[in-house]
Protein backbone atom coordinates (compact mmCIF):
# COMPACT_ATOMS: atom_id res chain seq x y z
CA UNK A 1 0.00 0.00 0.00
CA UNK A 2 1.28 3.04 -1.12
CA UNK A 3 2.07 5.88 1.28
CA UNK A 4 1.34 8.64 -0.51
CA UNK A 5 -1.69 9.26 -2.41
CA UNK A 6 -2.22 10.63 -5.62
CA UNK A 7 -3.21 13.86 -4.11
CA UNK A 8 -0.19 14.34 -1.75
CA UNK A 9 2.16 13.88 -4.76
CA UNK A 10 0.31 16.50 -6.89
CA UNK A 11 0.67 18.74 -3.95
CA UNK A 12 4.82 17.90 -3.23
CA UNK A 13 5.42 18.77 -6.97
CA UNK A 14 3.14 21.83 -6.99
CA UNK A 15 5.33 23.07 -4.06
CA UNK A 16 8.66 21.68 -5.46
CA UNK A 17 7.95 23.80 -8.78
CA UNK A 18 6.83 26.92 -6.55
CA UNK A 19 10.07 27.00 -5.01
CA UNK A 20 12.02 25.91 -7.82
CA UNK A 21 10.43 28.40 -10.82
CA UNK A 22 8.85 30.89 -8.28
CA UNK A 23 5.61 31.00 -10.09
CA UNK A 24 1.81 30.01 -8.96
CA UNK A 25 1.03 28.76 -12.53
CA UNK A 26 1.17 25.57 -12.32
CA UNK A 27 -0.90 22.97 -14.17
CA UNK A 28 -0.51 19.45 -12.87
CA UNK A 29 -1.93 17.41 -16.53
CA UNK A 30 -1.52 13.64 -14.86
CA UNK A 31 -0.56 11.66 -12.37
CA UNK A 32 0.64 7.99 -13.06
CA UNK A 33 1.17 5.09 -10.08
CA UNK A 34 4.05 2.94 -10.90
CA UNK A 35 6.15 0.73 -8.43
CA UNK A 36 8.44 3.32 -7.54
CA UNK A 37 5.62 6.14 -6.68
CA UNK A 38 4.19 8.40 -8.95
CA UNK A 39 5.03 9.82 -12.27
CA UNK A 40 3.55 13.72 -12.41
CA UNK A 41 3.33 15.57 -15.40
CA UNK A 42 2.36 19.06 -16.52
CA UNK A 43 3.33 22.66 -17.35
CA UNK A 44 3.99 25.99 -15.87
CA UNK A 45 5.60 29.04 -17.00
CA UNK A 46 8.84 30.51 -17.13
CA UNK A 47 10.61 33.71 -18.34
CA UNK A 48 13.60 33.71 -20.31
CA UNK A 49 15.36 37.17 -20.88
CA UNK A 50 11.88 38.94 -20.54
CA UNK A 51 9.47 36.69 -22.79
CA UNK A 52 7.17 34.43 -21.29
CA UNK A 53 7.53 30.67 -22.23
CA UNK A 54 5.51 27.63 -21.28
CA UNK A 55 7.57 24.55 -19.26
CA UNK A 56 7.00 21.19 -19.50
CA UNK A 57 8.17 19.00 -16.47
CA UNK A 58 7.63 15.32 -15.55
CA UNK A 59 9.08 14.33 -11.63
CA UNK A 60 8.86 11.26 -10.34
CA UNK A 61 7.74 11.05 -6.08
CA UNK A 62 9.12 8.24 -4.63
CA UNK A 63 6.27 6.43 -2.03
CA UNK A 64 7.59 8.13 1.03
CA UNK A 65 6.69 11.46 -0.92
CA UNK A 66 10.42 12.60 -1.68
CA UNK A 67 11.22 13.86 -5.39
CA UNK A 68 13.59 11.28 -7.17
CA UNK A 69 13.91 13.08 -10.69
CA UNK A 70 12.48 16.39 -12.22
CA UNK A 71 12.68 16.56 -15.61
CA UNK A 72 11.98 20.11 -17.66
CA UNK A 73 11.52 20.84 -21.07
CA UNK A 74 10.77 24.03 -22.92
CA UNK A 75 7.34 23.86 -25.29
Amino acid sequence: MPQVTKEAASQIVVDFIKKQKNTDKINIAMVEENSDGYVVRGTCPIDMEGHPWAERFTIVVDLKGRIKTADYALL
